[in-house]
């Protein structure tokens, strides 16, 4: 094989492998843990959260099964921050693919990245009894205590 074989080969590699590191890839999810997409049309109620440094508020949250919450997000912080509804065991799971992709970003229903003073929307419809949590997973936050909890009744 020649260097220019070569190089060709290493540049396609690298154009793949470099493109989950700057957006989040799609799951596919058929399915919500902790509910599904909210129907604007039929909102129970707003719930405003702050985004910090390095915390929620509210950092918990109840909610009646069946309830459809309208979270309007502010990062009110000086860094990037996330809101990513999902179970615990979840949340843990996706943290650790974030620590290979930092820069990730969420376009799934149940999460969004927000810079600092940006706000966005999340429609959710509680469809499960439990408790679920929302968390910013970008690397050390959630460990520092980015961490908030859904009580589903």
């Amino acid at each position: 094989m020649n260097n220019l074989s070569k190089i060709t080969i290493a540049l396609a590699v690298l154009s793949l492998t470099a493109a989950p590191s700057r957006s989040h890839d799609k799951h596919g999810h058929e399915s919500f843990s902790a509910g599904e997409p909210g129907d604007p049309n039929k909102l129970s109620r707003t719930v405003e959260v702050l985004l910090n440094e390095m915390d929620f508020t509210p950092a918990r949250i109840e909610v009646a099964r069946g309830e459809q919450i309208r979270f309007v997000l502010r990062n009110v912080g000086v860094e990037d921050h996330e809101f990513l509804l999902a179970t615990t065991a979840e949340n843990l799971k996706h943290a650790e693919l974030m620590k290979k992709h930092p820069q990730m970003e969420h376009d799934d229903p149940n999460g969004v990245r927000l810079k600092p003073n940006k706000s966005a929307e999340i429609l959710w419809k509680f469809t499960k009894a439990g408790t679920f949590e929302y968390s910013c997973l970008i690397p050390s936050h959630r460990d520092y205590g980015m961490i908030g909890r859904v009580t589903v009744k």
